[in-house]
């Protein structure tokens, strides 16, 4: 829900530091600049380019600021104004300083110091004059500009991929062996499709942009308008030219022009990438300093001059308000979604690039800030000669006129190409009509859509139909032969040896633009990089910006830092108190090393997803020529080492000392350094799998098999000895392997341990007649050798402490440079292409050949639209018109009066709707109108009752009376955002709204019969059976707002329909074919209130009514619409606003009215205020008086026959009226769990992904452990195995959380405000669908693990490991449920689940028995699950199994003299009874052998298992089963349904207490 407002922080303006400019590139030529008058207008007309000039265009721009004085101010607020005023004040005195401290009397301006024009100070001041002063001392310095153009000639694109693809599911996993292709389409479906088909997107292109143009590129979505913005700008990954195609800028290649000037044509993307913990200021100044040139005006420092740029910048595109703002993104708070637009405008801006491609980039801007917007593009283009080309959806007649050129694109045809004011005329000689007040770009925009364009009268019959048919007349016409002459002469000027590559040697225009870039280029940069700075400087400038982000997201280095304080001293509490001097220590030095090593380097598995989600922003940043991927990977590493350090220290100086290791300077240090290097050595293999990799969940995946690896061969868990020849060498190219040697040989170096335990222990000792009862011990010393320990026992020795620390290093710099080549060479995105997907045997007839790959008419990047498929919402065909005949008439009324809405904003209270009345009557559409901010979502939300924080007060009725529980599912909700689960189908996604949402006396039939009737309804025949997707492969984004409306009509809703924005994101055909679609919903009786994005005047026409919002949620206008807006237009004229021009859209004439008043601008009225005290809000008032008191007194007869089950509150569903939910809690269970199973079904990677973790797992464990011999060693490689398995835990856990997100977020987003099913359906069916898969993988894991470990032993002993082992997988299903349902997503839970699975494995019992645990930490082995299962598995394992100790594990020593070793050790043997050991030659004098172990039950015994409690171990593990099932309910209920606070439960006591 949309209702906290952003709190943005207040910059702090810098004076003497700010700084400005549009570009710093600019000409050395001043003919343009003198043909601007005082406002920048051109003061010649003549409507073509002149092809004698090409680097100065001369065709007409409209005024910017539509007569007002100053070009540059009239697009500024007041604000912004105030500070470009400033920052010019501080420029001029900066430069009256310098004059007089040089004496001069004409020097960088000479005479314009005394242009009132160019003092801020003054009346006259002309911010258009001042930016072209600013030029001109650019040029002074010898900054020239690069007059860039481009020209394309039979341009013809290519992509990969099928238009339409097969769904895959389990099924065709495992038909897969059968049939290769299956398997390969799987795994590597884009490969699959790249190899099958090679879609050709763009036909033939021609045109061309010459230096201070703008193009407008139109076409509706599908039509290849980013593919023609890539092309144009080399951004082909993904996509190839044909080798017939030219493209060159000025005369230069392509492929030239990007690999030694990269940065002068950039591409603009439609979704904004930014780090979401910087700060606007720090965002744009970034942006700004990697493009700074190294000549200055004034002499400034590159610091000023970065600042000086981005505050202007700042101030031009209104966000000098929010300089010290986060930027943020959808999850972490920033600056609104119309704000970051802006920033990421500002960003390309700054740039200074001289050819940019704009791709929607107006997308989510109000009408005032698009227009700010395209007039900065202009004021670009005029001062900067830059060229732009732009594709957007909406533009207003005003953004059109802005534009010098136009092409319109149909299906990837190009069917014109040429000035903007001549392509209506272009297509109105062709017969075609534009309707009075449609814009120019709608117009040309609807030529390309059969539903909306409409012939002029008697010309049906003669105009183009097809794509084919219009390239054709388009190449017919004048207008091509006369950009082909254009072209003709452009290459003639700038080509005059052709196209071969001998040509360039000589080309004037390549030497200009080598000579100006090595001008603005930093020293030490090569001639021929794209590049402005050095590699020195952008690790500078990078660094820097790294500390900014760290600095400005501190809490989570803390937290990080405070998580490892607290392992630190749980590990340390551990292992405190031990003898550090005594052989009883072995084991526990051994775990705590190896934690110790594994903990400080396996952390920097998190930095994966770190670097997952910055890609994006620097493969942007790389695009735009900022700076080498490569110098910012060396920026992230630079910038770690402190905090690291950090880190290190706080944990490895509280491990080291309290777990007793050694008190020796030399040691700690060397502990301390090969830590701290360890660290970095393994954040560099992670990061190189990172850059490697194209996805997040490969690079996890494979993580997650090289951790296991890590582990288990560091030689701790089986120790060097004991490794296997097939998986021994691991080792040598595992970095861990040699930091625990150093570790371990750094700690028992040089050292004797007293030792703790001799054999036999008979005191006094009898000679040499005795040993300690460890490795490594010599008969009859009392000491043991701490190297000769290591050695027997780890095979580790001193010597190789240094060649290790070399070793690691060697690591490092090897694992960085291949990290540096890998972001060097994979930062780039492919580009891939859009298509349908359905499922198998489900493909339309009319659809078929493009499985077969043939070639159609819509081939199209972009494309995702059905050929031949049905019309538009509502907009029907040519033979049968759409119509809403199913929507029954409705006769309930809503009413609100006086509804405010307060939430509880740091420092008090904010007011986001302040008595908001009115009103939606059953067949009426009301449009709910406002600016950014008013306030719109918030008002639907709270009229739907979707909020959950603040206070709501007001009356809101149903027929007069309050509505009950059952209001919101009687209600439809179409919200903004289009949220349906991505694996079902179109069909299958209504079915399921009309089974829960409508009650149970309505048969199932009848409602699959009314979904079959909304299909129809919708016009989505063609694509009922196509699955939803992803964007990019599933239902384009017109299709995916009909099924968000879809979804809420299938349930028929009784009241009303509320709509948020369902033109969002919609090319003006697609919005206008929604709108007639609602208006025909509302002609058939349904009541509708819908929240519109400036609309177009012919759009605004279909509403009934309007209810207008100004700023803080205050009404400015409730009421009809009228006829041509007439009713509208006379309150508003009434009240001594302007007449509205007969050609005005009234929609951008209120927002002009309302934002005029708002700033008290132009003598602005305050229209709130003048609503409040007009008869139209007292007769709103009266008007809702009398709907409330008549449908009051009309509704109690109807409230009888309600009680009586007949009621239209009566939903049927047993439970009685106004009841919940339509359907009971068994069937809600039934419908939800037999979904879920259809998508687990339908996502055959994540089983798979899930199968296959088992079984490589398991064999790995298994063959690392084959065939465990009955040795010591063998006992303990059991209980390794056995452990090791409990390692795939977290990974198992972290596979289930991301989907239950996804789940979760569909369900309370959407379904659970729509009242569709019950939270307890919800989760049942979650855990529930979980468990046949856990189950399967758990057999899989057992098969896989138990066998080469163990061989083969009775049935009743394989039963039991085969039921723990699903056990686990089960128990990690519960746990993931209760680690997750609280958690707002998986990364946090992930964070969670690693600390509490730590704790759980830390007090297992394995790394450090119970008896050694100090006596705090006893509760937590008996609280971990593991101790249970571990215990439960290893004693079914090795019961009653002899033990045969090997030569290093048999104690060797001399009985006394005249004694046999049976003799000598008979009394020990005797006493010990069933703990004894084996004596292996009783009967010899000499060398007795004695091992200490004869079954593994006295092994058993060491580590607290017992055979007897093998069943209530598996007893137990159930109960923790259970209880995180049950505390997954609770908490969820608490936290997720009753929203319970922390805080707000202490500001009601605090209430109470006052």
């Amino acid at each position: 829900m949309h209702t906290a407002t952003k709190m943005d922080a207040e910059p702090t303006h810098a004076v003497s530091t700010t700084r400005s400019s549009f570009d710093y590139d600019v000409d050395d030529d001043d003919s343009d600049r003198d043909r601007l008058g005082p406002t920048g207008d051109d003061t010649t007309h003549n409507g073509t380019s002149a092809t004698a000039d090409s680097q100065q265009p001369t065709e007409t721009r409209p005024s910017l600021d539509g007569g007002h004085h100053g070009l540059g101010l009239s697009m500024i607020d007041e604000a912004d104004t105030s500070e470009l005023q400033r920052i010019a004040t501080a420029l001029s005195h900066r430069r009256k300083r310098r004059h007089a401290r040089n004496n001069e009397d004409e020097d960088e301006g000479g005479d314009d110091n005394d242009d009132p024009a160019l003092d801020p100070s003054s009346e006259a001041f002309d911010l258009t004059k001042w930016l072209q002063d600013f030029v001109s001392q650019l040029t002074d310095k010898g900054i020239n500009a690069s007059h860039t153009g481009v020209a394309f000639r039979d341009l013809d694109v290519f992509g990969s991929g099928a238009e339409l693809q097969l769904q895959h599911t389990v099924h065709t996993m495992l038909l897969a062996p059968f049939r290769p292709d299956n398997l390969r389409a799987v795994f590597w479906p884009r490969r699959t499709q790249t190899k099958k088909t090679k879609k050709h997107i763009l036909h033939g292109f021609n045109g061309l942009l010459r230096s201070g143009e703008i193009l407008a590129v139109l076409g509706r979505p599908g039509s290849g308008c980013t593919t023609l913005l890539k092309a144009m700008c080399g951004e082909l990954h993904g996509l190839q030219l044909a080798d017939t195609s030219v493209v060159h800028y000025n005369g230069i290649p392509q492929r030239k022009m990007l690999r030694e000037f990269g940065g002068e044509v950039i591409y603009n993307q439609e979704v904004d990438k930014h780090f979401p913990h910087l700060t606007v200021g720090q965002t744009i100044e970034f942006a700004a300093s990697v493009r700074t040139p190294s000549v200055r005006i004034q002499d400034m420092s590159r610091a000023e001059y970065c600042r000086y740029i981005a505050r202007v910048f700042m101030a031009v595109f209104g966000l000098s308000h929010v300089y010290n703002t986060k930027v943020g993104n959808d999850f972490i708070r920033g600056v609104s979604g119309g704000e970051r637009k802006r920033v990421s405008i500002a960003e390309m801006m700054v740039a200074g690039s001289p050819l940019c491609a704009w791709d929607n980039s107006t997308r989510g801007l109000d009408s005032a800030s698009a227009l700010r917007f395209a007039q900065a593009l202009r004021l670009s283009s005029k001062i900067g000669t830059h060229a732009h080309a732009v594709a957007m959806y909406q533009a207003s007649q005003a953004i059109y006129d802005l534009f010098d050129k136009t092409t319109v694109l149909y299906e990837g045809r190009q069917i014109y190409f040429g000035p903007a004011d001549r392509a209506q005329a272009f297509f109105e000689r062709q017969g075609w009509l534009c309707p009075p007040r449609q814009t120019t770009g709608d117009f040309l925009t609807s030529i390309t859509n059969p539903m909306e364009r409409v012939a002029q009268p008697g010309m049906a019959d003669r105009v183009p139909r097809t794509p084919d048919d219009f390239e054709q007349r388009w190449r017919a016409s004048a207008e091509f032969a006369a950009l082909r002459a254009e072209m003709d002469a452009y290459d003639a000027e700038f080509r005059p040896g052709g196209h071969t590559k001998g040509s360039m040697k000589d080309n004037p225009v390549l030497a200009t633009l080598r000579a100006a870039k090595q001008t603005k280029q930093a020293r030490h940069v090569r001639p021929k990089s794209p590049y402005m700075i050095s590699i020195g400087m952008q690790v500078w400038f990078n660094t820097r910006r790294a500390y900014q982000r760290i600095w400005n997201n501190i809490s989570a280095t803390a937290t990080n830092t405070l998580a490892n304080l607290v392992l630190a001293l749980i590990i340390g509490s551990i292992f405190y108190g031990n003898d550090a001097d005594a052989t009883s220590s072995f084991a526990a030095k051994g775990a705590m090393l190896f934690m110790a090593i594994l903990l400080n380097t396996l952390a920097a598995i998190s930095e994966i997803a770190s670097l997952y989600a910055q890609r994006p922003i620097v493969e942007k940043h790389a695009s735009y020529a900022f700076y080498h991927p490569a110098t910012e990977a060396a920026a992230g590493i630079v910038a770690d080492i402190p905090v690291k350090f950090v880190i290190a220290v706080v944990f490895n100086l509280l491990v080291y000392f309290m777990a007793g290791l050694r008190r020796a300077p030399a040691q700690f240090f060397v502990f301390f350094l090969v830590s701290y290097i360890s660290t970095f050595v393994m954040s560099a293999v992670f990061r190189t799998l990172a850059a490697l990799t194209k996805t997040v969940s490969q690079a996890m995946a494979l993580a997650g098999v090289m951790i296991l690896a890590l582990i288990i061969y560091t030689g701790y868990v089986i120790a060097v000895p004991q490794m296997h020849p097939w998986f021994s060498w691991i080792r040598w190219i595992n970095p861990i392997y040699y930091a625990f040697e150093i570790l371990v040989a750094n700690e028992f170096h040089g050292r004797d341990f007293a030792c703790s335990a001799v054999v036999p222990p008979y005191s006094p000792a009898v000679g040499a007649s005795w040993i300690c009862a460890v490795s490594g011990a010599v008969a009859g010393r009392a000491t043991v050798s701490g190297d000769a320990f290591i050695e027997t026992t780890y095979g580790y020795s001193y010597d190789h402490v240094w060649r290790n620390f070399g070793i690691l290093l060697g690591f490092l710099f090897f694992f960085m440079a291949v990290y540096f080549a890998a972001v060097e060479l994979n930062s780039s995105v492919t580009s891939t292409a859009e298509a349908l997907v359905f499922q198998h045997g489900r493909v339309p007839s009319h659809l078929r050949h493009l499985r077969r790959g043939s070639k159609t008419k819509a081939d199209d990047e972009e494309l995702v639209a059905v050929k031949g498929g049905a019309a538009p919402a509502g907009a029907g065909n040519d033979n049968e018109p759409t119509t809403a005949g199913a929507i029954e008439p409705q006769r309930d009324l809503f009413t609100w009066q006086n509804v405010v809405y307060d939430i509880h904003v740091k420092g008090g209270q904010r007011r986001l709707l302040d008595h908001v009345s009115g009103w939606v009557k059953p067949g009426t559409l009301t449009a709910l109108m406002g600016a950014s901010g008013a306030g719109k979502t918030t008002l639907l939300d709270t009229l739907a009752q979707r909020t959950s924080i603040g206070v709501v007060t007001g009356d809101m009725f149903v027929n007069g009376r309050p509505f009950g529980a059952d209001f919101q599912r009687e209600t439809g909700y179409v919200q903004q955002q289009d949220l349906h689960l991505d694996t079902a189908t179109v069909r299958e996604s209504l079915q399921f709204s009309a089974m829960l949402r409508r009650p149970k006396s309505v048969s199932a039939r009848e409602k699959n019969e009314f979904v079959e009737e909304v299909i129809r309804m919708l016009g989505m025949q063609a694509y009922a059976d196509a699955v939803v997707g992803i964007p990019g492969e599933g239902l384009n984004v017109e299709q995916r707002k009909l099924l968000t409306i879809g979804v809420e009509l299938v349930a028929k809703p009784k009241l009303l329909l509320f709509l948020d924005e369902p033109t969002s994101g919609l090319d003006s055909q697609s919005a206008w074919a929604i709108c007639v679609f609602l208006r025909k919903l509302a002609d058939a009786g349904q009541a509708v209130l819908c929240t519109i994005h400036q609309p177009n005047a012919m759009l605004f026409q279909q509403f009934d009514r309007l209810l207008f919002l100004a700023a803080g949620g205050q009404t400015v206008y409730f009421g009809d619409v009228g006829k041509n807006s007439r009713t509208l237009l006379d309150y508003f004229e009434a009240n001594g606003a302007r007449p509205c021009d007969a050609m005005e859209n009234p929609a951008e004439y209120m927002l002009e009215l309302v934002a005029e008043g708002a700033t008290n601008s132009n003598n602005g009225r305050d229209w709130p205020s003048v609503w409040k005290a007009s008869d139209e809000c007292k007769a709103v008032t009266a008007e809702i008086a009398q709907i409330c008191s008549s449908s009051s007194s009309s509704s109690r007869s109807a409230g009888k026959d309600d009680e009586a089950g007949t009621g239209s509150n009566n939903d049927g569903s047993g439970s009685g009226p106004g009841s919940e939910f339509a359907m009971p809690l068994t069937s809600q269970i039934w419908v939800v769990t037999h979904r879920i199973f259809q998508q687990y079904w339908r996502m055959p990677a994540y089983v798979i992904a899930k199968v296959v973790l088992g079984m490589a797992s398991g064999l790995f464990i298994g063959f690392t452990f084959f065939h465990a011999e009955s040795t010591q060693a063998g006992m303990r490689d059991v209980l390794y195995a056995v452990f090791m398995v409990t390692t795939i835990f977290t990974t198992l856990v972290q596979q289930i959380q991301p989907l239950f997100v996804t789940q979760r977020a569909l369900y309370e987003v959407r379904e659970r405000p729509s009242k569709a099913y019950s939270w307890k359906a919800f989760l049942f069916a979650n855990i529930v669908v979980e468990l046949p898969y856990q189950v399967l993988t758990g057999i899989v894991t057992f098969a896989s693990f138990y066998y080469p470990v163990v061989s083969v032993q009775s049935a009743d002993r394989q039963g039991l490991v085969l039921l723990f082992t699903i056990q686990l997988f089960v128990y990690a299903s519960a746990f993931a449920h209760m680690s997750i349902v609280v958690m707002p997503d998986a990364e946090s839970a992930g964070a969670l689940v690693i600390l509490l699975t730590m704790m759980t494995t830390i007090f297992s019992g394995v790394l450090q028995p119970r008896t050694m645990l100090p006596a705090f930490w006893s509760f937590m082995y008996r609280v971990s699950p593991f101790t249970y299962w571990i215990a439960g598995i290893v004693a079914t394992v090795l019961h009653e199994r002899p033990v045969e100790c090997s030569a290093t594990e048999t104690l060797v020593f001399d009985p006394p003299p005249g004694m046999t070793c049976r003799q000598y050790l008979a009394p020990m043997l005797t006493a010990a009874a069933e703990a004894a050991g084996t004596l292996q030659n009783p009967d010899d004098t000499a060398a007795c052998r004695y091992c200490t172990l004869s079954v593994a039950d006295q092994f058993l015994a060491t580590v607290d298992i017992v055979w007897a409690e093998r069943w209530r171990n598996w007893g137990i593990i159930w109960a923790f089963v259970v209880f995180d099932i049950a505390m997954a309910v609770l908490l969820y209920y608490v936290f997720r349904v009753r929203k319970w606070s922390w805080r707000e439960w202490r500001a009601k006591r605090k209430e109470k207490v006052v």
